[in-house]
């Protein structure tokens, strides 16, 4: 019987299912910018590498400021490759664009999530579970999830990443419960749904566009969402 829930927040609230990278390509598809999948894949890879080495991204950094400094990696990036122009009206339009069109489909998709959140909230206790920055709690204010989760334990900040089962193993004590009352709800197979069935938890995977194409159906989750409406049917 399940009697707490674990959520992980990039991709599952923010993205209902869809992996931040492809979300990001296919912002670059619609403003129809001149690159390949492949060209923006090594991009991004190198805009995160980037982010998890050098502390760009600072506590009190909001969603959209942390957004601006990812795509302005990329670009940097596809700069140095000589891809796009390194200067002119261009390039600041579309990194503007890029910018404020996903910025407005995430704020949407979020507020949407919210209302499943509180609902569920109502019924469960509610842990969230994050590989962040460091600024989480400052992302959650900004687009008014703060005060929906009892406990919120970040990367950054407890020093144990996904997919190491221990940070799910903090949620579980943060619940109070016995793992196998305890479901976590997140995107990614390796990162998400393994380590939390690993200690004996409940899985279910909100499944979207993933970055890789090799993961299986349904693998050791005990159920595949597409949206968190589910939950709560």
């Amino acid at each position: 019987m399940i009697e707490g829930y674990i959520f992980d927040y990039g991709g599952t609230i923010d993205t209902a299912g869809c992996h931040w990278g492809i979300k990001i390509w296919h912002t670059y598809q619609q403003l129809k910018l001149p690159i390949t999948e492949q060209q923006y894949r090594k991009a991004y890879v190198y805009a995160e590498q980037t982010l998890g080495k050098t502390p760009i991204i600072q506590p009190n950094f909001t969603f959209r400021r942390t957004l601006e400094e990812k795509i302005k990696l990329q670009f940097q990036y596809l700069q140095r490759q000589g891809i796009i122009a390194e200067t002119g009206f261009a390039f600041a339009k579309n990194y503007t664009n890029i910018v404020e069109k996903i910025y407005a489909d995430t704020a949407e998709t979020t507020q949407q999530s919210k209302k499943e959140l509180l609902k569920l909230r109502n019924k469960y206790p509610l842990v969230l579970v994050s590989n962040f920055y460091g600024n989480i709690s400052v992302v959650l204010q900004e687009f008014n999830l703060d005060g929906i989760f009892s406990k919120i334990i970040e990367s950054a900040v407890v020093k144990i990443r996904k997919p190491n089962p221990r940070i799910y193993q903090l949620g579980i004590e943060a619940l109070q419960l016995p793992a196998q009352n305890v479901a976590v709800v997140g995107d990614s197979y390796e990162k998400d749904i393994v380590p939390a069935h690993t200690i004996g938890c409940k899985t279910v995977w909100i499944k979207g566009e993933s970055w890789q194409n090799n993961e299986p159906e349904q693998g050791v989750a005990d159920r595949i969402i597409t949206s968190l409406k589910e939950l709560n049917t």
